[in-house]
């Protein structure tokens, strides 16, 4: 076996030989080819050749792929030879494939390659064979009104927007057919085609766009015609329930007609369309309503209108904190306050508090829990005895107190004394008796029977007092 080799020197060679220099190297070292020489063509034979070579592959390429990009390059290969026929010719072999006609950037390549080259007619046919089978891209309609627009063509565009229209486009398509007719000054055609919009389109959006368009030509009477259709909108759809993104559409309706009504020094009509919405929407979702009018009665508002629209905001801020604590009870006695102080003359919007007050029961049968509530009864009755006077609704409010209350648990004596104080006020000593009889039999106490013996003394009737 021959002996090992010596190392002579071992001083680090001076470059450091590492993988990244061998793959270099060896990649230095690949033939990439030579490029073929560029071809001068000389004459006619020679260009057929090469156009008949080039037309070889280009077949070749779209029998083994129906791709839309080999049909157009293709295409426009034809189109640089300047053999329009045979350019159009293949547009329509690749029309005949799946992937091309439902390709709405085909269709747009098509119709321009006729358009850049003079072909008026055959482009209009394209477009209008594109519209027919895709009339729900809105892109080849705007290209091919675009054309008849730039040819001058006013009548064909008008046309072509219409059959657009029978298709019941988006929004943006109809406003495109609005703002053509303004450009050339057509406002009667403009108003009829946002007449059908408002049709088509029933949103809120719409109609402010409309009254917005008749303000802008002087028409302040239909203007207000617009924005009192989209109310009668919304109020029909309110009735038939809608969700939260319908409210905040309806919100915005009647803040542009009262802005509307301001901008045409109609403060009392601003004020009543703010107050109707007021009561019509939800108050969860009227924030920005509250404070708009709150804004407005500051600008034009006298004293006592202003305190209106103060106790408007008390009475949201209430209904929040009543939505939140339906049980808590001063909350609701604050509220009712508010609305004895400010709505006196509106019986029924007080007497609605009180109902939405005493539907909220405590949460459990045990008289610490009645014991605040139970106001909210007496409250209720004083009040159709004394400001509304109304004898039938205090004794009914009595009746279903006492029918409410667990009398097998507890009872209240006040109530049922204050029944009773009712009836003989009446001068219905009967029904006074009677009420009175009942307690006794269902909640007997000290109290009762020492108002039941005084009523009878006051009356002379000492053998029912002994009795």
């Amino acid at each position: 076996m021959a002996s090992m080799c010596k190392v002579k020197n071992k001083n680090p060679v001076s470059i450091q030989i590492t993988a990244e220099h061998i793959i270099r190297e060896a990649r230095s070292h690949v033939d990439h080819g030579t490029a073929p020489p560029k071809a001068m063509i000389e004459d006619q034979f020679e260009l057929d050749e090469y156009r008949l070579r080039k037309r070889k592959e280009f077949e070749k390429l779209i029998t083994i792929s129906h791709s839309p990009n080999v049909w157009m390059k293709y295409a426009r290969w034809e189109e640089s030879q300047r053999d329009f026929a045979r350019s159009r010719s293949i547009w329509e072999r690749a029309l005949q494939h799946h992937l091309c006609y439902t390709n709405q950037n085909f269709w747009c390549r098509y119709a321009t390659f006729e358009m850049s080259n003079r072909f008026l007619n055959h482009a209009r046919n394209v477009w209008d064979r594109a519209v027919t089978l895709l009339p729900n891209v809105s892109q080849l309609w705007y290209k091919f009104i675009h054309m008849e627009e730039i040819l001058g063509n006013i009548p064909g565009a008008r046309q072509i927007f219409e059959r657009w229209m029978s298709h019941s486009p988006d929004r943006q398509g109809w406003l495109s057919y609005i703002k053509f007719e303004l450009r050339y000054k057509e406002i009667e055609r403009a108003r009829h085609i946002f007449d059908r919009f408002v049709q088509s389109h029933p949103q809120v959006d719409s109609y402010v766009r409309y009254a917005k368009f008749e303000l802008n030509h002087g028409e302040v009477h239909r203007a207000r015609q617009c924005y009192e259709r989209a109310a009668e909108t919304v109020i029909s759809v309110d009735a038939a329930g809608c969700d939260n993104k319908d409210f905040d559409e309806a919100q915005r309706l009647f803040l542009s007609f009262a802005e509307f009504e301001e901008k045409c020094k109609e403060t009392d009509r601003a004020r009543c369309i703010y107050k109707y919405a007021l009561d019509c929407l939800p108050k969860a979702l009227t924030e920005d309503l509250y404070r708009r009018f709150i804004e407005f009665e500051k600008r034009y508002g006298d004293k006592e209108s202003i305190e209106n629209t103060l106790a408007v905001e008390r009475r949201f801020q209430y209904e929040e904190s009543v939505r939140k604590s339906p049980l808590d009870y001063d909350a609701w006695f604050d509220y009712i306050h508010l609305e004895m102080e400010f709505g006196t003359r509106n019986k029924d919007r007080i007497r609605d508090v009180y109902k939405k007050a005493i539907s909220n029961l405590p949460p459990a049968e045990e008289k610490r829990y009645w014991k605040r509530y139970i106001y909210l009864w007496i409250n209720y009755a004083l009040y159709e005895e004394l400001d509304a006077q109304d004898t039938d609704r205090t004794r009914e409010v009595y009746r279903e107190c006492l029918k409410l209350i667990p009398h097998n648990n507890f009872s209240f004596s006040k109530v049922w004394l204050l029944a009773a104080q009712f009836e003989i006020r009446q001068k219905n000593l009967d029904g006074a008796r009677k009420i009175l009889g009942n307690s006794i039999g269902r909640a007997a106490s000290h109290k009762i029977f020492r108002k039941y013996i005084e009523l009878e003394l006051t009356l002379g009737n000492v053998d029912r007092c002994r009795a």
